[in-house]
């Protein structure tokens, strides 16, 4: 898991882990922890601390393709946030 500083929105994810030859994201805040999850509406998995609202990870399932297709990320955290390809592309492995 690499250390990171990644900004969706609001939300700030200080550690990524990229499977690149499925092309899904996994992105905390603080160490993986157990977590409930929830899908978006854009097919993303948020991932809450039990029995709260409070967000510690996010998982996105064609990162990479979304990024390349569209050049940002957008999901719906319950309001929609948006990051960038470029903010995108260290955790990617994108040049």
């Amino acid at each position: 898991m690499d250390a990171v500083n990644i900004r969706i929105g609001h939300l700030i994810f200080d550690h990524a882990d990229y499977d690149a030859e499925s092309d899904v994201l996994y992105l905390h805040i603080g160490e993986p922890q157990p977590a409930e999850g929830k899908e978006t509406p854009e097919g993303h998995l948020l991932r809450f601390v039990p029995g709260t609202q409070q967000i510690v990870g996010l998982t996105i399932v064609g990162a990479r393709e979304r990024v390349e297709r569209d050049g940002q990320l957008q999901v719906t955290a319950p309001e929609v946030v948006v990051a960038s390809g470029d903010s995108l592309a260290g955790a990617l492995q994108i040049a």
